[in-house]
């Protein structure tokens, strides 16, 4: 179940980087750069949503999702005492008999 979950996760989080890097900016067009966004709204007009972005709200909601799960369970898989460092043998670097000036 971790496994496929990771797997998923992994999927998931290449495909958002994808799907972001493939999105144009915002205001990347010249008319930005001289104050011509729009004296309508705050932030610029806004256009439609792209498929683009809504699938950047799919993914991101998918990984968040994913991101919690996995979390939880390895909280869990340590409760249970399934960690590598429990099962190291401890050593102790002391001599074992006084050393005697």
């Amino acid at each position: 179940m971790e496994y496929l979950l990771t797997l998923i996760h992994v999927l998931v989080c290449l495909f958002l980087i994808g799907v972001i890097l493939l999105q144009s900016g915002k205001a990347g067009d010249i008319a930005s750069a001289f104050g011509g966004m729009g004296s309508q709204t705050a932030f610029g007009p806004r256009g439609a949503q792209t498929a683009l972005g809504k699938a950047t709200i799919v993914c991101a909601v998918v990984f968040m999702l994913t991101s919690i799960t996995l979390a939880i369970i390895g909280v869990s898989s340590k409760a249970n005492g399934s960690s590598i460092l429990g099962a190291a043998p401890t050593t102790t670097s002391q001599p074992k008999t006084p050393i005697k000036k």
